[in-house]
Formats: C-alpha cells, structure tokens, sequence
C-alpha cells in the first residue's frame, strides 16, 4: 500500500465472529473476558475479527484461528489501534469501525474510517454537532432518506478526519468543517475536512444499503479498494442482538 494508492477495505458481520477464543491472542482473549456487558464484549470480538481478516488478506495469510490469533490489535494510550503481526508492528496503519452488527476494517496510511446508518437525527443534534454551513446543507436536501443520510454523512466524515488528527470525540466536532462531492461511476464520492490551523484532510464516501461509510486519509489517495466484490455490507441488515441480553453477566 503505498501512499497515493487506495487504502484496502473489508467489512465483517457479528455472524462471521467465531465462538472460542483460539482465533485471539492471549491478551485480547484476557481483555474479552474482562467485558462484562454483552455490547461491548461484541463489539470488541467484532472489531478484532474486522482487522484480523482485513490484514490476512492483504498479506496473504490464511484466515484460520492459528493465523488470525497471531494477527494481534492492540490500541495506543489515545485509543486508536495498530497492528501486529507474529509480535511484529504492521508497516500500515489500521482504522476501525462499527455499527449495528456490522464492522468495517480499512488499512492505509494516516487512515480513519466510520461507519454509520441512515437514520433520523434530531435537529438539536444537526444544531450542537454541525457547524452553521453543515447545517445549511442538511436542510437543502428533500426531507426523509436525503437528509437523514446529509446529516449522518457529515457526521460520519467528521468522525473520520478526527481519528486521522488522533483526537476523537475529545474535540469539538464544529471546530472542523465537511465539504461533500457527489459520488461518481465507481460508487465513491470525494469529501474534505477544513480545520482553522493545519491542510484539510481529504477523503471519500459511499452508501453500501442502509450504511454510509466514510475514509479520511492525512494525504490525497485513490479512492478506497474493496477486499471483497461486492462487500456484504451492500446487503447487510443491522442487527443489535446485545438487546437480548443487556445486563452483564
């Protein structure tokens, strides 16, 4: 993956996350026990599983539990992870991300990513998380599904470009500013990130069904490259099975 190709994709749903544990390291099958709410102990394995197959197919490792178990994913004191593989740091970078049910893993260099639904979002939510011209932009498109996936789009672009700044939720989310470029044949469109210190952070966005998945890059790269035609997210239905059992263990 050099750095004006596209970063590598794949995504993973919570039917495809083993049981046992054989496919973990030590240390992740240790953290997984230490999750004592159903929800996180899910998403934690669904994550792990995401990158662990994302890697293996880019390096050409099989994706059976002796392999994937040495396949680590460990996450710097900020929260973002990294890889290692056989003990090894991986020479890319990794972002993760999930949302009902379903994770997307993308591997670059300087690489965020954030999946998000098309759904509802309250006009108090555009008014605190949106800056004045976002807003104006959500409310240009029809009401319903146009403006419902506006909203969660920008949303998702912003999650994005803060995992490449490393900072997060821990910033506030008016203090960078989305511009949005219609998607074009190959289904990606280009999107921007404007900060007031520092160049914009470019990247790209596609709908896959009932998800928006947006990549935000630190460097200018082709769009991003599917490990699998077609995902399976472009079929995909959200799923929130932790509501059946929501109480720790």
């Amino acid at each position: 993956m050099t750095g004006d190709s596209g970063p590598r994709w794949m995504a993973r749903g919570e039917a495809a996350v083993p049981g046992g544990t054989r496919w973990l390291s030590g240390a992740e099958a240790r953290r997984s026990a230490a999750l004592a709410y159903p929800k996180r102990r899910t998403e934690y394995l669904l994550r792990r599983l995401a990158v662990k197959h994302t890697v293996a197919a880019v390096t050409g490792r099989p994706a059976e539990p002796v392999a994937l178990a040495a396949i680590e994913v460990p996450n710097a004191p900020d929260g973002a992870p990294y890889v290692l593989v056989d003990g090894v740091r991986a020479a890319f970078d990794a972002s993760v991300t999930d949302r009902a049910g379903w994770a997307v893993c993308v591997l670059g260099r300087r690489v965020g990513c954030d999946l998000e639904l098309v759904e509802p979002r309250s006009p108090a939510f555009v008014r605190d998380f949106l800056t004045a011209a976002e807003q104006r932009f959500v409310a240009g498109c029809r009401p319903g599904d146009d403006r419902d996936a506006a909203a969660n789009l920008i949303w998702s672009a912003k999650e994005s470009a803060l995992k490449v700044l490393r900072s997060g939720l821990r910033r506030d989310t008016r203090s960078v500013q989305v511009d949005i470029r219609a998607v074009g044949p190959d289904g990606w469109g280009q999107l921007s990130v404007r900060q007031a210190t520092g160049p914009p952070i470019t990247g790209w966005w596609r709908r896959e069904g009932a998800y928006l998945l947006t990549v935000a890059t630190g460097a200018p790269t082709l769009p991003p490259i599917a490990l699998e035609c077609p995902s399976p997210l472009a079929t995909a239905t959200p799923q929130h099975s932790w509501l059946d059992h929501p109480a720790p263990r």
